[in-house]
């Protein structure tokens, strides 16, 4: 069995998928095998991965699925991923140069290790530009949330988890009518039993799609209110200090609005920060609702 899964959701992106297909037949180290979770395409995804894979360039596994949106994709990616490694590469992106041997590599330190759940690494632009900051050298082991708020790490970072420690923690759910739930939710979980290895390495080439979850968040918020409404509670649950319950009460209020849900404080893990965001809440949803208004 491979070590590696490089598991790639995807919905109608035929038109450039073929570049993370050919950033993976380039990988010196072919220890992988690449999961394709395609989430209802309607294009003619299946049948260009269908020559992918008489072409026996590298071991590929295809599995359709009825749309769910890039968390259902993921739901399935960690359901069927069977070794012992995990990366997402997104259907837009590239794995970076020789990435599978440095995650290989990395992985030699910390595999004997198990409060490691995994490996983070850095994230570059097409011209090889690292993604926000790089990692400080002198941190040994950090969480996601600690690498964001207590060393000021800035920009995405690509996450290797160990399979194992992604299969104990609940999937994300599906909300009828919405296709978003925050990814960070699950991340955020393994931060309170798991450390990462810092990897100052670039392990994936990234290239923000117009038609990309990252360049549309303010519609995102909009479509999809119950989603980060559930992401928002775990977040003030899970946060550290007020500051950051504050911020995601805010974020909370907003989505209560959009959903229509009036019982959003009763159900609110932190009442009493919920009820005092109520004002900014209310602000945030009517500048969102003027940010879209042509969409909707």
């Amino acid at each position: 069995m491979k070590t590696l899964t490089v598991f790639t959701p995807t919905y109608n992106r035929a038109y450039c998928l073929h570049k993370c297909y050919e950033s993976l037949i380039k990988q010196p180290n072919q220890d992988f095998v690449w999961l394709i979770i395609d989430d209802g395409s309607t294009d003619n995804t299946k049948e260009l991965v269908a020559s992918w894979v008489k072409e026996e360039k590298i071991d590929i596994i295809y599995h359709y699925q009825e749309n769910q949106g890039m968390h259902g994709g993921h739901n399935a990616a960690y359901r069927l991923t069977e070794t012992v490694l995990n990366v997402c590469i997104d259907s837009d992106d590239c794995m970076g140069e020789n990435a599978v041997q440095k995650i290989l590599d990395a992985w030699e330190i910390i595999k004997d290790k198990p409060h490691y759940a995994g490996i983070v690494g850095l994230d570059a632009d097409p011209d090889g530009n690292i993604i926000g900051t790089s990692i400080p050298e002198n941190i040994e082991e950090t969480t996601l949330y600690e690498l964001y708020h207590t060393h000021n790490v800035l920009g995405d970072k690509k996450l290797v988890y160990r399979t194992e420690v992604v299969k104990k923690y609940p999937p994300y759910p599906i909300f009828e009518g919405e296709r978003f739930v925050p990814l960070g939710y699950l991340y955020q979980l393994i931060d309170q039993d798991y450390k990462l290895l810092p990897l100052n390495e670039v392990l994936c080439d990234v290239e923000y799609m117009p038609d990309g979850s990252s360049l549309n968040i303010l519609k995102q918020y909009r479509r999809h209110p119950k989603g980060f409404a559930f992401s928002r509670k775990s977040r003030m649950q899970l946060a550290k200090n007020f500051k950051d319950r504050f911020k995601n009460a805010i974020h909370y209020v907003s989505s209560a609005i959009f959903t229509k849900n009036f019982s959003f404080l009763k159900e609110s893990p932190k009442k009493l920060t919920t009820f005092l965001a109520i004002p900014f809440g209310v602000l945030l949803n009517l500048y969102i609702r003027y940010k879209t208004k042509d969409d909707f």
